[in-house]
């Protein structure tokens, strides 16, 4: 090794600790250390992984312990992508280390160099596509993108297209511009169901420049795309939030699909939101970035409106296609009759039954899996419930059990009530296998499929479907939340929504806005082609704002209603809020420690907006009993500066764990 190099590297682990340490460069590692290499160091007597963002020259501690080995010959990250995690780190309350390593495929984590793969990826046949000539709307917006491409300036586009208005080719178009121009784009999804058709379209663009990044791969496919990636051989990468990590450095363009969906925020450290991160990086790079959707969120539509973004508004669908009607059926209406005992109205059965003696296709949307979503006791009212979650047993009958759809356990179904050991258990409400099972009494000679997380387990699932969905070897699909939105398929003329409203039951500031983006988005995937289309929506609160504007596909008017209500109560996006939970297998020790957290920042925090402390909406979840301390904050950088202080020494109770989520998108 040149010895001529640095004496001290500061390094940083993805321990929670939000501090860097230094290490002594001894003149035998294998490599020359640089900013943005991995590192073997001794912590706490144990090897870990580390990442250098510092050189020195002098010791900043006394008798800095020496450096195990530099791992890499040359850096992983650079210079932009160190920044952009020190900024996760200052904006999502987690440590540089966590952000740094969240950044890289699992292998990398561990320290490997190389991995090969025994997994042949079956070779895809894609047929080259043709760009179309842009109408006027189109090549309005991508003239401004390709000037902000040619200036090096970073703009943010909010792209509030009406469903099938060609939002997609915008995008093609402008990432063809940055090929041409030398550069690399990024191109988020906001499912992993989206990423197969998503990616056919771009391959048959950009050929074998497209690389596919998502957490459904291999370990050994992730890893060998990212190596792709770094090495320049991939020029564009498609995949869902992760994605936006992808190791350009020369990136021109970065485009978030569908920017309304919650998806796109992390569950586990660091809980970043992928949208934010998205333009944080643009911002880096001096790019611009696309956020396209027909539902924007409040808080895009709300920067727009402030004149944060830029706003491009695309009102007509291609080849002047019209939005399809829909129809709102009142259930309330139809339990009152004997026909409407059954999930699928007779409005929604007898509009099926044409479209399959047409030869057209369908969908069937209903945000629940299962069979039944509960089983309650005739006699004494108890509901099965999961012994780990405060959540109702479903009912999933081809394999007979019971399953909790929050940490997987499963029982046997039983008849008779286990509390009062005398009532019968009623099995009832709605889920995808029962929607599944009714449809193939109503239409019988259709060849139907189901598309739930159940149903999807195996790798590869759902390419196969849609595939089989395209080439009309299905003529319904039953689905979740995979279907609501990005699909295009001509011959859907038939979309159905089974309970519209059932977000609107949850305990949640957002209920409004996500039943007004769910039965929009399901909707746009009706008349895409020639065939014209219909959307069936089965409601019990046909009256509601976010319903009644859905079904009359205004956006404005929606947007107006909600953002008033936001702006007197000063929920986002006029603030920020943060959930702080504390878990334990006692409830009483989570609820002390929330408690007494929320005096501690009290006392310790001035000015600190405090909304309350109470048990989480799911109480009890995977065996954990679940407190949260909700904060409201004007600037979501510094009410993270403020909680590393207001959190430090304090004590949580005895077998008591802390999360932290800035911008919760569930409450």
């Amino acid at each position: 090794m040149n010895l001529s190099g640095p004496e001290y590297v500061e390094v940083i682990t993805n321990l929670p600790v939000d501090r860097a340490f230094q290490y002594k460069v001894t003149g035998r590692e294998t490599f020359l250390p640089e900013v943005g290499k991995r590192v073997h160091i001794l912590f706490n007597n144990a090897k870990r992984v580390g990442y250098i963002v510092g050189l020195e020259d002098v010791p900043q501690v006394e008798d800095p312990r020496p450096l195990v080995d530099v791992i890499d010959e040359s850096p992983l990250f650079s210079p932009e992508m160190i920044e952009l995690a020190r900024w996760v780190k200052d904006n999502y309350f987690c440590s540089w280390g966590e952000a740094l390593e969240a950044m890289i495929p699992g292998a990398l984590k561990r320290g490997k160099t190389s991995m090969t793969t025994r997994v042949k990826e079956e070779e895809e046949t894609v047929i080259p596509t043709d760009k179309h000539d842009p109408n006027d709307e189109q090549a309005s917006v991508l003239g401004d993108i390709n000037r902000c491409m040619d200036k090096g300036i970073h703009e943010v586009f909010l792209l509030h297209g009406i469903t099938g208005s060609g939002k997609t080719e915008i995008y093609l178009q402008a990432m063809e511009s940055t090929l041409a121009k030398g550069k690399s784009g990024i191109m988020l999804v906001p499912e992993i169901s989206l990423t197969p058709q998503t990616v056919e379209r771009f391959r048959s663009r950009f050929g074998t420049r497209v690389a596919v990044f998502h957490s459904g791969m291999l370990e050994s496919a992730r890893f060998n795309e990212w190596k792709r990636i770094k090495e320049g051989e991939a020029r564009v990468v498609v995949g869902p939030r992760s994605a936006v990590f992808s190791p350009f450095s020369d990136l021109g363009l970065v485009v978030v699909d569908e920017e309304h969906e919650p998806s796109y925020k992390q569950d586990d450290t660091p809980r970043y939101h992928a949208r934010e991160v998205a333009i944080e990086r643009a911002r880096i790079s001096r790019a611009p970035v696309i956020l396209g959707s027909a539902t924007p969120s409040m808080e895009s539509y709300h920067r727009a409106m402030t004149g944060e973004f830029k706003l491009v508004e695309l009102t007509q669908r291609i080849d002047e296609k019209i939005l399809p009607k829909v129809k709102l059926v009142d259930m309330r209406m139809e339990f009152e009759t004997k026909v409407g005992q059954r999930v699928i109205s007779a409005v929604m059965a007898d509009a099926l039954k044409r479209d399959i003696d047409k030869k057209q296709q369908a969908l069937i949307f209903l945000n629940r899996r299962g069979f039944s979503t509960s089983a309650t006791c005739r006699k004494c009212g108890y509901t099965v419930k999961c012994g780990k979650c405060d959540s109702p047993m479903v009912l999933h009958k081809e394999k007979s059990e019971l399953i909790c759809h929050y940490c997987n356990r499963r029982s046997k179904p039983v008849d008779i009530c286990p509390e009062c050991k005398e009532g019968q258990l009623m099995y009832r409400g709605t889920g995808t296998q029962k929607v599944e099972d009714e449809l193939r009494k109503i239409l019988p000679d259709a060849r139907i499929a189901r598309m739930d997380s159940d149903s999807m387990s195996k790798r590869g699932a759902h390419d196969k479907v849609l595939r089989a969905f395209k080439a009309h070897e299905l003529d319904v699909i039953v689905g979740t939340q995979m279907i609501a939105k990005g699909l295009d398929f001509p011959k859907v003329t038939e979309v159905g929504v089974i309970s519209a409203d059932a977000n609107l039951n949850l305990p949640d500031f957002r209920s409004g806005e996500r039943t007004f983006d769910l039965i929009t988005q399901v909707a746009g995937r009706a008349g895409r082609g020639d065939l014209g289309g219909e959307v069936i929506v089965q409601t019990f609160t046909p009256d509601h704002y976010a319903v009644a504007f859905a079904a009359k596909h205004d956006f404005h008017g929606f947007y107006e209603r909600e953002i008033n209500a936001r702006r007197e109560l000063m929920f986002p996006p006029y603030t920020h809020f943060v959930k702080i939970t504390l878990r334990s297998r006692k409830e009483e020790n989570a609820q002390a420690s929330s408690e007494k957290l929320a005096e501690t920042l009290k006392k310790k925090i001035k000015d600190i907006d405090i909304v309350g402390v109470a048990p989480s909406p799911m109480a009890k979840l995977r065996g954990y009993y679940r407190w949260n301390v909700i904060l409201r904050a004007k600037d979501r950088p510094e009410i993270v500066i403020k909680l590393r202080e207001g959190l430090k020494g304090f004590r949580k109770g005895s077998g008591v764990f802390m999360a932290v989520d800035v911008d919760p998108q569930t409450m």
